[in-house]
């Protein structure tokens, strides 16, 4: 079976190809990927190529599928398996196996397996160590932000603390504390506020900040301090820029102990200092956001580290438990990832998006493998429909337009049933 893929050859290089899949072993499983949202981390491989610790070395002679965050549906399974998953099954892929011993990871190590692909061929690895999902839900879009959403849940459960006296680590977020999100409106933000509102361990307080006035706006209007009073959390949110000294006002928020938990959303060194100067006793700290310079360093209060037992963490990825964790809110409805996503696509749009992804504003870049199309931001869908003459933007901006755009299973339905093919 031929397949169209994305495929990583060295440092910015990325080509669209089609070519031939190998003929499915008895150990593998052949599948159509329908969605693939785009990562920070695959914009940083595409800029370290081989130097990135998942990718290869020879990719300029074998090169690998990219994308991580995928979606799709089982085409033919290979005899081992036949007793565990079936043709016609929806799936989500756990990319992260390093239970298992290795860094290897789908849409980074694999010459036949990546998001940004038409077809996909899953190796024998992936269902041993556990990582092929199956998913019950109608649309596909939110088995691809089941990843992201998974590393969000595991940095919460990766936050710890130490009772007084002892050495015992209870793992989580403290419940009923007081929570602190940095930089915290960016797709990744806006699942954590998602999740800390709506898990079991919910904070008691939580203060979100940012330095954009209009990111600000749209995360309160998503998340608004009332809904957040009925699920028990009060809610603020805080432009750190427009204080003259953000950390006192931090720590006045939490009138003057400190907070339990603190996340960093961005590698920036003041925000990390920040962090650590508004931790109260026993406050950790977790270092989300995986910085692209290996060099990154800030300063960190060890007096506070001996006497008032701050400690750090830090998370990449979310293992296999966190995504299943993160499928079953989704289908109870207790958190809605399609408020990370901003933007739409074709196939045809993955390089120009990974490679540029910072520069590009909003959330969640969301990529549907099978048609061609540019990237479009769902604010824009109205105006390009209008420039274009063209009634596919048309009626998804009627849809998304109506709910507060906000993408949904009615959209996407909408657009793979009418998009032109890739």
């Amino acid at each position: 079976m031929k397949t169209k893929a994305v495929r990583i050859y060295g440092k910015k290089d990325l080509r669209l190809e089609e070519f031939e899949l190998p003929a499915l072993k008895d150990d593998e499983i052949l599948a159509q990927v329908i969605s693939d949202s785009i990562c920070m981390s695959s914009h940083k491989a595409a800029l370290q190529g081989a130097e990135h610790k998942r990718v290869p070395d020879d990719i300029h002679i074998n090169p690998t599928m990219i994308g991580h965050e995928f979606a799709g549906i089982i085409l033919e399974v290979g005899k081992k398996w036949q007793n565990k998953f079936s043709k016609g099954q929806k799936f989500s892929i756990q990319p992260a196996m390093s239970h298992t011993g290795t860094l290897n990871a789908p849409g980074y190590s694999f010459r036949y397996i990546g998001g940004d692909a038409t077809h996909i061929i899953i190796p024998d690895i992936i269902m041993e160590a556990d990582c092929l999902l199956s998913y019950d839900g109608e649309a596909f879009f939110p088995a691809s932000l089941s990843e992201p959403m998974s590393c969000i849940v595991g940095a919460f459960h990766a936050s710890y603390h130490v009772p007084p006296g002892t050495y015992n680590h209870e793992m989580g977020i403290r419940k009923g504390g007081k929570m602190a999100i940095l930089a915290g409106v960016g797709p990744m933000g806006l699942g954590a506020i998602d999740y800390a509102l709506h898990q079991e361990r919910k904070p008691s307080l939580l203060v979100v900040t940012d330095i954009d006035d209009s990111r600000l706006a749209r995360a309160a209007c998503l998340f608004t301090p009332e809904h957040a009073r009925e699920q028990g959390v009060k809610l603020i949110y805080v432009n750190t820029a427009k204080t003259e000294n953000p950390a006192g006002h931090l720590r006045d928020l939490s009138e003057g102990t400190g907070f339990d938990d603190v996340i960093v959303f961005a590698p920036v060194r003041q925000v990390v200092e920040q962090g650590d100067a508004i931790l109260g006793f026993d406050g950790c700290l977790n270092f989300f956001a995986g910085p692209t310079n290996p060099d990154f360093k800030a300063e960190f209060n060890f007096y506070n580290v001996h006497y008032a037992f701050t400690h750090i963490v830090g998370t990449s990825g979310g293992n296999t438990d966190d995504m299943r964790e993160s499928l079953k809110l989704m289908g109870e409805g207790k958190i809605n990832p399609a408020v990370m996503i901003t933007h739409i696509g074709g196939l045809d749009a993955v390089i120009d998006t990974t490679l540029n992804l910072p520069s590009i504003p909003g959330g969640k870049k969301l990529i549907y493998t099978n048609i061609s199309m540019p990237l479009v931001s769902l604010y824009k869908l109205g105006e390009k429909g209008e420039q274009e003459n063209n009634n596919l933007y048309k009626e998804l901006h009627r849809i998304v337009s109506g709910n507060d755009f906000i993408w949904s299973h009615e959209a996407e339905k909408y657009l793979l049933a009418n998009a032109k093919p890739v």
